[in-house]
This record gives structure tokens, C-alpha cells and sequence, in this order.
């Protein structure tokens, strides 16, 4: 893999999708943020396993492949490259390597294999609609200072999204408690949507996708099964348990 890609694009993605990486693991894969060059953009993948992060960023790709490297590192070197530069991204199948260099500088960074970095965007999803960026903003704004943040009490660690029949009619209702607070909104039901089965986003997903949908208007599509979840919008895709 081999390709050119600008400085500021690349550390926007980084932080999106290094920010699912724990700091403590004990499966060094999951340490480490998958890497994808092809057809003119780099993938960015990252996943604690319950959250899976997907971003992809314009590129010149002289060369397609893949690799993982180790995210906070790599988001690190990023960051303090100089404003404004292009950086090189090269990696060497044949000593695991992967090089960065930019202007003067060249970084070296150790890598796992691609093979070993776990799939969570498969499977099923049944339910899908659309809604717009403010309707989630507000479905999360207003519901997610309720959520729970005792452990013990996992099933109010999140934000209940369900179809329900309000006074307006069918809605699409959030619904977030930690047994002293609770809080409620609601948006028209959309299409595609009546039959849903009621799931909970968890805590730590809502924190991420807050953070992705904070810079977009656009319309974001959520596909969902009883067990999954997935955003998707712009050049992100964002998929929880």
C-alpha cells in the first residue's frame, strides 16, 4: 500500500475513529486502526468490538492494500505535523512495517496483520429509515444527561430508541433514565420505520456519534436489527451493538 493524502483530512478521521480505541486491552488487535488504500481514498476502521467505527478520506493511491497500526500512535504523529502538509503513507509487506513521511520528518511504525482485525459491520439489518441530522441531534441533545452511569444498572446505560404512537400520532421516541430523571422526546415516525424493534443505544456510542453528526446536515440512513444498529452518512459509517 502506498498513497499521498493531506494532513488536516486524515487527523479529522483519525480523531474520529481513534477516540472506540480503549487504552487498556487485552487484545493487542484492538489496539490498532485498520488501514484500507483504494480507488482514490483511505479507509480508516476502528472497533472495541461493540463499537465499530468506518471513515473514509480522499486520497491518492499509488498503490492499493491494507494494514493496521497502532491508533493512538499513529493519531499522535498526525497531529504534529506540520498545517497544511501532504503525507505519505507506504507499507512494506515484507518487514510489517509502515512508513510515514512528511517533509523532513519519517516515522516507522511496527504493524498487525490486517487478517486479524475483527469484522462487526455484517450481518442482517432488516429495518432501515432515514432522518435528518438535526432530528438525531435533537433525539440525543435532549435525552442523553438522563443516562445512567452506573454499571451495575446497564440496561439504562443508553438511550432507548422505539416506535411508539404519541399524541401526534406514530413517533419515533428516545428515551433515556437513571432512576431519578427521565428524560423523553420524539420525531415523526419515518418511513420505514413502524414495526422496529425497541433497542437501547449504549452510552459510549451515543458520545461517538454525537461527535460525527456534529459537523453534518446531511441525511443519515439507521439500519437496525434486535441486536445492531448502524448509522451511516457522508463517508462514515458507524455500527453498535
Amino acid at each position: 500500500m502506498k498513497l499521498t493524502i493531506e494532513r488536516a483530512a486524515l487527523l479529522k478521521s483519525l480523531a474520529h475513529v481513534q477516540s472506540v480505541v480503549e487504552r487498556r486491552t487485552t487484545i493487542p488487535i484492538l489496539s490498532n486502526v485498520k488501514l484500507e488504500g483504494r480507488a482514490g481514498a483511505l479507509s480508516l476502521n476502528a472497533t472495541d468490538m461493540d463499537l465499530d467505527i468506518i471513515e473514509s478520506v480522499p486520497a491518492d493511491v499509488v498503490r492499493p492494500g491494507a494494514t493496521t497500526a497502532p491508533a493512538h500512535t499513529f493519531y499522535e504523529i498526525v497531529r504534529k505535523l506540520p498545517e497544511g502538509s501532504q503525507v505519505e503513507i507506504e507499507f512494506n509487506a515484507d518487514d510489517g512495517q509502515l512508513t510515514l513521511r512528511s517533509g523532513r520528518s519519517k516515522f516507522s511504525l511496527a504493524c498487525l496483520p490486517v487478517e486479524d482485525f475483527p469484522v462487526l459491520s455484517g450481518g442482517e439489518l432488516p429495518f432501515s429509515f432515514t432522518l435528518a441530522a438535526a432530528e438525531l441531534k435533537t433525539l440525543i441533545d435532549r435525552t442523553r444527561f438522563a443516562i445512567s452511569t452506573e454499571e451495575t444498572r446497564y440496561y439504562l446505560n443508553g438511550i432507548y430508541l422505539h416506535a411508539a404512537i404519541g399524541a401526534s400520532g406514530d413517533v419515533l421516541r428516545a428515551v433515556a433514565t437513571d432512576g431519578h430523571r427521565l428524560a423523553r422526546v420524539e420525531v415523526t415516525l419515518p418511513a420505514g420505520a413502524a414495526g422496529m424493534p425497541g433497542i437501547i443505544i449504549p452510552r459510549k456510542t451515543v458520545a461517538e456519534l454525537r461527535k460525527l453528526i456534529d459537523e453534518t446536515d446531511c441525511e443519515i440512513t439507521v439500519s437496525l436489527s434486535e441486536t445492531k444498529l448502524k448509522f451511516a452518512f457522508g463517508d462514515a459509517v458507524l455500527t453498535s451493538k
